[in-house]
C-alpha cells in the first residue's frame, strides 16, 4: 500500500498517545524557527508525511530513547508500528507491499524519525535499504518471497558487507561460497553486522569467483540456516538500540535460488545499495543535528549565567547561528543528492559521497557544539543532547568511511578532467 494510502488509514486512527518526553514537548510547544524549518521546499503531500513521521518519533520514539540506549533494547514493536505508516518499506515498489516514494522522500522521513532515535532510525534505514537491494536485484520469486514480511517489518534484515580484514577495501573480502550442486557453501565471516543475531535476512556479499569485485555475488541467507551463527554482541560507543555482532559461516549451505543477480555482481548491488544508503544516514545525521540545534536554543534561553540569560551572549548567539546554517547547508546537499540518484544522473554517486561526507561531519560537529553550550548538564545522561552526540559519531566511519568518500569524489573530479 502507498505511503497516502496509509496516511488516510493514519488519520483515522485518531491522535497518538501523549509524548512522556518532557524535553520533546518543549521543542514542539516553541515551535521551529523558520530559518531552520525542514519543511522548506516541499510538496504539500511531503509536508503531510513528514507531520506524521515527526509525530511518531515525538510520541513512540522520544519518550524511550535514553531507556533503549542504556538498557540496549532492540524495538522489534515500535519498528513494526513504524511499518505500519509504510515506514519499513518506503522506497520499494508498492507491489509487493513498499510505499514506493522517492529517494528525497525517504531522506525526509528519516531526518524527522531520528529526532525520536537516531540509533533506532538508523537500524530501520538499513532494513529499508536490504528490502530495496531484493525488490530491485530480486526475481519475481524472492520479490514475492521477501518484500512483503520485510515492508511489514514481521522480519527483519542486515546487510553483511564489512569484514574483520576488509573494511574500506570491501572488493578483497574473503567469505566464499563454493556451488556445489543446486547449494552454495559459504565459510567465513562479517564483522560490525547491524541487527546480526535478532533478524531474519542477511544480505550477504561473497566470492564466487576470482579476486576482486567480479568475483563478488549477493547472497539472501535465512536465519536459522544450518551453518549460519553469530558472534558476541558488541559493546558500542552509540547505537545501542541495535545489536552488533559478526556473522558467522561454517560450511553454510544457501540455495543456488537465493543469489540475488547473476554471479559477480554482488558487489555493484552493493555499491547501489551504499549509495543510497549513504543519503539516508546523512539524512539520520540531519535530524540529529535539528533536534540538537533546538535544544541548545532553548537551553541558552533558560540557563542564566553573571546575572543574565546565555541567549544573550554574542559569542553564543553567533555559534547557534553558524550551527543552524551547518544544519541548513547540509540538508540542501543531501535532498540535492538524494533527486539526483532519483533521476539516475551521471553525477549521484559523488553527490551521495559529498552529502554523507559533508552531513556528517558538520552535524557531528552541531551536536558537540550543542552538547557544549549545555556545559557540565550536556554530559548527563539526563539530557538527550549527548545520545545525539553519541549515537551520529559513526555516521563519519559506516557505509564508507568519510575518508573513501573524499576519495570517490576526487576520484570523479579527475577522471573528468
Amino acid at each position: 500500500m502507498a505511503l497516502a494510502g496509509k496516511l488516510a488509514k493514519v488519520s483515522r486512527l485518531g491522535s497518538y498517545i501523549r509524548s512522556r518526553s518532557l524535553i520533546f514537548n518543549r521543542i514542539q510547544r516553541r515551535g521551529i524557527a523558520a530559518c531552520i524549518d525542514p519543511s522548506i521546499g516541499l510538496s504539500d503531500e511531503q509536508k503531510e508525511f513528514q507531520k506524521v513521521a515527526f509525530d511518531f518519533a515525538a510520541n513512540e520514539m522520544a519518550p524511550h530513547m535514553a531507556e533503549w540506549d542504556q538498557k540496549e533494547i532492540f524495538p522489534v514493536e515500535t519498528m513494526r508500528k513504524a511499518a505500519q505508516l509504510g515506514f519499513g518499506g518506503i522506497y520499494v515498489q508498492p507491489d509487493v507491499g513498499g510505499s514506493g516514494l522517492s529517494r528525497l522522500d525517504t531522506s525526509v522521513i528519516f531526518e524527522a524519525l531520528s529526532t525520536g532515535c537516531v540509533s533506532t532510525t538508523a537500524y530501520i534505514s538499513i532494513h529499508n535499504m536490504c528490502a530495496w537491494m531484493i525488490d530491485t536485484f530480486g526475481n519475481p520469486e524472492q520479490r514475492e518471497k521477501y518484500c512483503p514480511e520485510l515492508c511489514a517489518m514481521d522480519k527483519l534484515a542486515s546487510y553483511c558487507l564489512t569484514e574483520p580484514g576488509s573494511g574500506s577495501d570491501a572488493a578483497s573480502l574473503m567469505t566464499t561460497a563454493r556451488l556445489e550442486g543446486d547449494h552454495y557453501v559459504l565459510n567465513g565471516s562479517k564483522a560490525f553486522i547491524s541487527g546480526g543475531g535478532e533478524t531474519d535476512v542477511y544480505v550477504v556479499m561473497c566470492r564466487t569467483g576470482g579476486q576482486g569485485a567480479k568475483g563478488i555475488s549477493c547472497l539472501v541467507v535465512e536465519k536459522g540456516t544450518l551453518g549460519l551463527s553469530f558472534g558476541k554482541k558488541e559493546m558500542k560507543i552509540g547505537w545501542n538500540s541495535q545489536p552488533t555482532c559478526a556473522v558467522i559461516f561454517e560450511d553454510c549451505a544457501v540455495p543456488v535460488s537465493n543469489r540475488l543477480g547473476k554471479e559477480g555482481q554482488g558487489f555493484n548491488i552493493a555499491m547501489k545499495g551504499l549509495n543510497g544508503g549513504r543519503i539516508n544516514i546523512a539524512s539520520c545525521s540531519l535530524g540529529a543535528a535539528h533536534a540538537s540545534v533546538q535544544l541548545a536554543r532553548d537551553h541558552l534561553m533558560v540557563r542564566k549565567q553573571f546575572g543574565e540569560a546565555l541567549s544573550n551572549n554574542q559569542f553564543l548567539q553567533f555559534k547557534l547561528a553558524e550551527m543552524a546554517t551547518k544544519l541548513v547547508a547540509s540538508r540542501l546537499l543531501v535532498r540535492q543528492a538524494a533527486v539526483a540518484l532519483q533521476e539516475g544522473r551521471p553525477d549521484a554517486v559523488s553527490l551521495c559521497s559529498m552529502a554523507k561526507l559533508f552531513a556528517t561531519d558538520e552535524c557531528f560537529q552541531v551536536c558537540n557544539q550543542a552538547l557544549q553550550m549545555h556545559g557540565g548538564y550536556g554530559y548527563l545522561k539526563d539530557y538527550a543532547v549527548q545520545q545525539f552526540v553519541r549515537d551520529i559519531r559513526v555516521h563519519q566511519i559506516l557505509e564508507g568511511t568519510n575518508e573513501v568518500m573524499r576519495m570517490i569524489i576526487a576520484r570523479n573530479l579527475l577522471m573528468d578532467s
